[in-house]
Order: C-alpha cells, then structure tokens, then sequence
C-alpha cells in the first residue's frame, strides 16, 4: 500500500460518477504531502486493522490528499460528504456499500448472495444501516488474501446532516468494531475529542496537518513554483501569505498569472482586496456555518474581536476585553473550533481565526455590525 505518484491522465473511472470531476480537480497540480502518504502506510503496516484521520483547517489540503490517495489505489473504496447532497446517512450507506459488492463481492458474477445483498441494500432502513455495512465488512474482510487491505476513505465526514440518523450512532454508521485487514481513512476539520461523533474499539491514529508547518511551507511553495517559476521572490511571498492554504493558493495563483508577467512584489493589501469570486464563495459558506440560526451578544463580542485581533488570543483576555464570563466565552469559541488556531503563547491557549484572509473578509462585511 505504499504511495507512489500518478501518471497522467488520472483515471477516476473506479469510483462513482458524483465524485468523478471532483477528483479530477483535487488532484490537479498535486503536490508533495509524501509525510501523510508515509504516515498512512506506516499506519496500515503496523496494525491489522483501524481508523486513520487526516486532521487540518479548511483548505489546508484534506480533500486533496485523500483524492491522490484513492486514485493512486483504485480498489479503495471513497466518499466525500461535503459534496452537494451527499451529506446523509441515507446517501453514504447506499454508495459504499454499493462499491463494496461491485469492487469485492461481484467477483465471481451475479449470485444468489449478490442478488440478496443488493435487494438487502435496496430495502435498507435509513436509520438501521449499522448492520448491514458491518455485515458486508466483515464478509470482505473474511476473503481478503493476507496482502490484501481493505481501504474505505470518507471525506469531510463533520460535513453529516446529523439529523439524518438517531444521536447515539456514530457518523454515518460507521463501525464501532473492524475486522482484519479493514481500514478507514477519514479527512475533517478540528473537532473537540467529546464532540466527535465516533465511539471506536479499533486501533486509532489522528495526524493533524498543523503539526507539521515545515513540510506544509515547503508542498505550498512547490505548488506556487508550478504557476511563477520565475519569480521566486513572489512565491516566498505568497508562501507567507498563504500560511499553508492551498484553498486561498488555489484560487488567488490563476488570479495573478492571468495578469501581465507578475515580477513585481504585490503587497498584503494588493493581493487580499479583491478576493477571487470562489474564495469570496468559501468564505462566505464559513460564515453561514459559524453563525447558524444567530449570533447570541456575546458570540458577537467575542467574533468581532477576533477579527480585530492579529494575534491569538487567551479565554481570559477576551473575557476581560469584552467583559463577559469566561464560561461563554469559551463555549462561543467551542462552537467555531472548525475556524480557530489554537496554540500556546505564554503559557496559555490562544485563538485566532484559521487564516488572516478570512479574518480580513469577514472585517470587511457588514454582517458583525
């Protein structure tokens, strides 16, 4: 299961139509990551069984190394709820399991047990599924030869319309207990440990992409060399700039080349006061995901604040700052974890919005007034 890279054209015909232009795109101009990619097979190689997650803020790549991966091994099986409609029980169980029949079950044509299988799934109860994928899991797993490995990779998995199955399941059904050789890798944004949905009686392991700023500069870097190979104090720029994003580098790289030869060096203020229409986009889904149904007073205290704020800040100094308990505070910032840096300053945990271009969109909005 070792990564190696692609040939070109990337072939997508493995997987479902839905998802098929999809990984085209996210694994265009792929660059680098090979310290996840190694991370993963270690993973696979030292347990016979397990969950695998890829941790990391919005645009920070999760779709994309999750796209390279599943293309790089097409008998996996892929699903990425942050897609348009794909984001119920319902729509999961009625995907991967469909792959699993046709991509490990249908091998030797379509028998009776097919046949009951796939009128099982038909019948299935949107809010029984837990059964019926275990049960297909574990007939795989009984017939995998020992070199095999079975790879299931759900992305944006935080992106479940939780309605859309009773509370005390796991997302999306998945299994509590795996069989050998069976493993997911999933890709979402920060969570908090209480809150993540997942109850597991398997090995685990959680690589959080914002542990590694070093290998993330230099795959960001590479990405912008493919765009501005000439102008290698502009990429060192927007290797700053982009603080590792490569949503925010994806949509502001075409922007720039489009113009005349960029050899000149574009400030901070040039390159964030027009922001692409798709990052614009994006953002704009970031802010209707943070304020649900409203912010409560203190949320736009604390919110407004933070796009004040360049540098991170404590629980206790906003509280003091705002004048508001420390209690509510914290449960404001709990609530846009998704959103925040979190890191150690002085001894204490500080807050920042993820990336300063969304912080400087939202200053520019009318929305917090």
């Amino acid at each position: 299961m070792n990564f190696s890279p692609l040939a070109t054209p990337i072939s997508t015909a493995a997987y479902p139509r839905e998802f098929q232009q999809l990984l085209r795109e996210k694994t265009e101009n792929f660059v680098g990551r090979k310290f996840v990619f190694s991370a993963i097979s270690d993973f696979l190689a030292s347990y016979s069984r397990g969950y695998f997650t890829i941790v990391g803020t919005p645009g920070c790549g999760k779709s994309s190394i999750l796209a390279q991966y599943v293309t790089a091994h097409p008998r996996s099986i892929y699903y990425n709820a942050g897609v348009e409609g794909k984001n119920r029980s319902h729509d999961f169980l009625a995907s991967v399991c469909t792959q699993l029949i046709d991509k490990y079950l249908l091998g030797n044509g379509e028998t009776a047990e097919i046949v009951k299988l796939k009128t099982q799934l038909q019948n299935l109860d949107s809010n029984d599924g837990n059964w019926f994928l275990s049960l297909l899991l574990q007939k795989i797993s009984d017939r995998l030869d020992p070199q095999q490995r079975l790879v299931i990779a759900i992305d944006t998995v935080d992106a479940i319309a939780r309605t859309s199955q009773p509370p005390s399941t796991n997302l999306f059904y998945l299994p509590r207990y795996l069989g050998d050789r069976t493993y997911f890798i999933l890709a979402r944004r920060p969570f908090l440990r209480e809150k993540s949905g997942l109850l597991i009686e398997a090995p685990s392991q959680t690589l959080d992409l914002r542990d590694y700023p070093a290998q993330n500069r230099e795959d960001a870097l590479n990405y912008i060399q493919q765009y501005l190979s000439n102008a290698p104090e502009l990429c060192q720029q927007l290797a700053t700039l982009g603080e590792n994003n490569f949503m925010y580098l994806s949509q502001m790289l075409p922007a720039i080349t489009e113009n005349s030869q960029p050899d000149a060096n574009l400030g901070e203020s040039s390159l964030l006061s027009e922001l692409p229409p798709g990052l614009a986009a994006y953002y704009q889904n970031h802010w209707l995901r943070m304020k649900g149904d409203g912010l409560s007073a203190v949320e736009l205290s604390v919110l407004n604040l933070l796009v004040e704020s360049t540098a991170g800040l404590s629980v206790s100094a906003i509280s003091e700052i705002i004048d508001e308990d420390e209690y509510e505070v914290e449960k404001a910032l709990d609530n846009w974890i998704e959103f925040l840096n979190k890191q150690e300053i002085g001894g204490e945990i500080c807050y920042s919005l993820y990336h300063a271009s969304f912080r400087e969109w939202l200053g520019k909005q009318s929305i917090l007034e």
